[in-house]
């Protein structure tokens, strides 16, 4: 990977703007994102996380707005950008007919190196996401996450300087996540600059940096996990099953700086101490049932800005 400054830009967009048809998919959104830095696009369905990530990639146009990524303008200059980006895409694109070795020999290709350096690099890449054991086996007898890692691997031959990642985990399992996971903290290190899109509220509050929440197309929240859990929720977070009568009861009682959401019969309330709201409940002789008391997590802030309803894709 090509050294950056840790105070450049990797990318930027102002006012940016894609259209289908008369839906509007990314309203007038802007951000920066800082070279070496992991950046999450969070949002429910149809927010435009993955129209973003198609705009930055050179895989759809832009309708209004400016959009830098790696200095280059991805409507204008997209074989320059190309070169200097990796892309892991949300469905498994490999070749399942050709070997995990093949895979990267073949992509190699399509940047012009030479036979010595792909295999080089394709063998580099392989150790890196631990599947050298399998280099000659075919894609389409490797697990799920066995797969996602090779499509990791195959986006890293041209040694990109930016790696978009779209949902990179979905569908795998807890063991897979974390393998994948541990790959993503390992090309941070080595100073790649990361942007991810997950419905993986722990994945995104684990490996991002910075994130942008963006909701019908447009910016809703934007900052440090950590940060926005506590200007959005708190520290902890109490949830209370309860009748009617006692939700009332509950919304009714002065609970200082707590905050209560009810859901059904679910009572959320989020504040400094769990522990002390759940023995102020007790003492006014309200009943309900715990159900825990745990910390707040960046779940409960996306749920909270953007509501628990479902949304169609």
């Amino acid at each position: 990977m090509t050294p950056r400054s840790a105070d450049a830009s990797a990318a930027s967009a102002e006012q940016l703007v894609k259209r289908y048809g008369g839906r509007v998919a990314v309203d007038h959104i802007s951000f920066d994102i800082t070279a070496g830095e992991c950046f999450g696009l969070l949002g429910p369905n149809g927010a435009g996380k993955s129209t973003t990530m198609r705009m930055m990639s050179c895989l759809t146009s832009r309708d209004g707005g400016e959009l830098r990524v790696l200095g280059h303008d991805p409507d204008r200059e997209p074989r320059a950008l190309k070169r200097r980006i990796g892309v892991v895409a949300q469905d498994i694109n490999l070749d399942l007919e050709l070997s995990v070795h093949e895979n990267l020999l073949v992509y190699a290709h399509y940047f012009a190196l030479s036979r010595d350096e792909a295999r080089r690099r394709a063998d580099e890449l392989l150790t890196f996401v631990r599947l050298h054991e399998r280099r000659d086996e075919a894609v389409e007898r490797l697990s799920g996450g066995m797969q996602r890692r090779l499509q990791i691997a195959r986006a890293l031959v041209n040694e990109p300087e930016l790696v978009l990642l779209d949902e990179p985990t979905t569908g795998l399992d807890p063991q897979a996540r974390h393998a994948v996971w541990d790959r993503l903290r390992d090309l941070r290190h080595g100073g790649a600059t990361l942007v991810l899109t997950t419905h993986y509220m722990d994945e995104a509050e684990h490996l991002c940096d910075r994130i942008l929440i963006i909701d019908a197309g447009r910016v809703i929240r934007e900052g440090a996990p950590a940060d926005l859990i506590r200007a959005e929720v708190g520290r902890e977070v109490l949830e209370l099953r309860a009748s009617a009568d006692s939700r009332a009861r509950i919304v009714a009682l002065d609970l200082q700086d707590a905050t209560v959401q009810i859901d059904g019969d679910l009572v959320q309330i989020a504040g400094a101490d769990a522990e002390r709201l759940h023995e102020r409940i007790r003492t006014a002789g309200i009943a309900a049932d715990l159900q825990s008391a745990r910390r707040a997590t960046l779940e409960d802030v996306f749920l909270r800005i953007t509501g628990r309803h479902l949304r169609d894709d």
